[in-house]
């Protein structure tokens, strides 16, 4: 039997989906202070429903089993926005000794300009530690508010653990609000999807945690070897941003080759940083992510880059984050019906098709 939508016009369908992403992108837009919250927490609650299976399993009552994982939670992200804030605050104490090396290369650029283009942009009276430590003073002091912005605000840091708490409690009424939305298919083979889309979006996210941690050490290594200061930081950084496809590696390696530079007394070091940065991503990309990863997320890499640029547009760095998953959550939820699976075909990897086998030539 055919529905409604598929009896109308070529045209009017098109028209029906554009309307739809306009309306999408105004609402996520208008809603971002609620939303953001509402995606992080959900998808940390879809990331400790293990634990919370775990802990009810050894007759702990729900509410305290949601609230135990809670608490792991808050712990380990207020772990690492300390350590992230900490570091960041303490670069200004490593100026001290450049301001002859800043200025020698402010002279250099200055007698360089003068000389082959004619002018001068001053840029050695702007070259001393006082300018620069303004600079870092300014940017440490905003960067405590770097989660408040990505969020939205601080009534998004507080919603975000609320909304973890209650996913994380209300899970199985969830589970039986989409059979009733589905009911029209078999209420088993719901409940079986929504099981396998949780567990994809966890092995997405415990996939990229260990590559996380595996890159982190990785940095960790290289920028000690090579005498870098806070080699720590550096590699944990980077391994953080690393989530974030094709922008966040050129962020990671940024920061410790500026670093390198404005520190070291040769060039050597930043160059070295980024041949070390290099190989560890050609690493990432042709083991670590198709080995620990795998094709759970399976989205084609223009919709990835779609997505990025549009996440980043309507929800900033959270867009960017949350995008990637969020993309991998609707290719699942349209794969459930034959009228949205075009949908689920263009944001998923092309299939190849399996090669025919050669013929064999008949003996004469």
């Amino acid at each position: 039997m055919r529905t409604p939508y598929q009896n109308l016009p070529s045209f009017l369908k098109a028209l029906l989906v554009l309307v739809f992403i306009i309306v999408l992108v105004f609402f996520l837009t208008v809603g971002k202070s609620l939303l953001i919250p509402l995606f992080m927490g959900g998808f940390f609650a879809i990331l400790f429903t293990p634990l919370n299976n775990w802990l009810e399993k050894r007759k702990i009552p729900r509410t305290l089993a949601s609230f135990l994982s809670l608490l792991i939670m808050i712990l380990l992200v207020g772990g690492l926005l300390s350590f992230i804030i900490g570091n960041v605050a303490a670069f200004t104490n490593d100026f001290d000794n450049v301001s002859d090396r800043v200025s020698n290369y402010a002279n250099q650029i200055d007698d360089w300009t003068q000389s082959n283009l004619g002018m001068d942009y001053e840029i050695r009276e702007k070259a001393n530690v006082e300018y620069f430590r303004e600079i870092l003073d300014e940017h440490s002091s905003s960067i405590s508010n770097f989660a408040l912005k990505t969020v939205g605000s601080l009534s998004g840091v507080v919603l975000i653990p609320v909304f973890m708490f209650f996913l994380v409690l209300y899970r199985d009424h969830l589970t039986q609000m989409m059979i009733m939305i589905y009911r029209d298919r078999d209420p088993t083979l719901v409940k079986m999807r929504i099981t396998s889309l949780r567990k994809v979006i966890q092995h997405y996210i415990v996939g990229v945690g260990k590559v996380m941690l595996i890159l982190a050490v990785l940095n960790v290594s290289a920028y000690s070897a090579l005498g870098i200061k806070h080699a720590i930081f550096f590699g944990v950084l980077g391994a953080i941003l690393n989530i974030i496809p094709y922008v966040g590696p050129f962020f990671g390696v940024l920061l410790p080759v500026v670093y390198s530079f404005l520190t070291k007394d040769s060039l050597f070091y930043p160059l070295a940083i980024l041949v070390a940065y290099q190989l560890i991503q050609l690493i990432e990309g042709n083991f670590l992510t198709p080995k620990i990863v795998g094709g759970n997320v399976n989205l084609n890499a223009f919709i990835t880059f779609l997505g990025l640029l549009i996440g980043g547009t309507i929800w900033g760095v959270a867009g960017m984050v949350l995008i990637i998953p969020t993309l991998a959550i609707l290719r699942e939820i349209f794969d459930l019906t034959e009228d949205t699976k075009p949908f689920a075909f263009l944001l998923g990897e092309e299939k190849k098709k399996p090669k025919k086998p050669k013929p064999i030539d008949e003996e004469n």
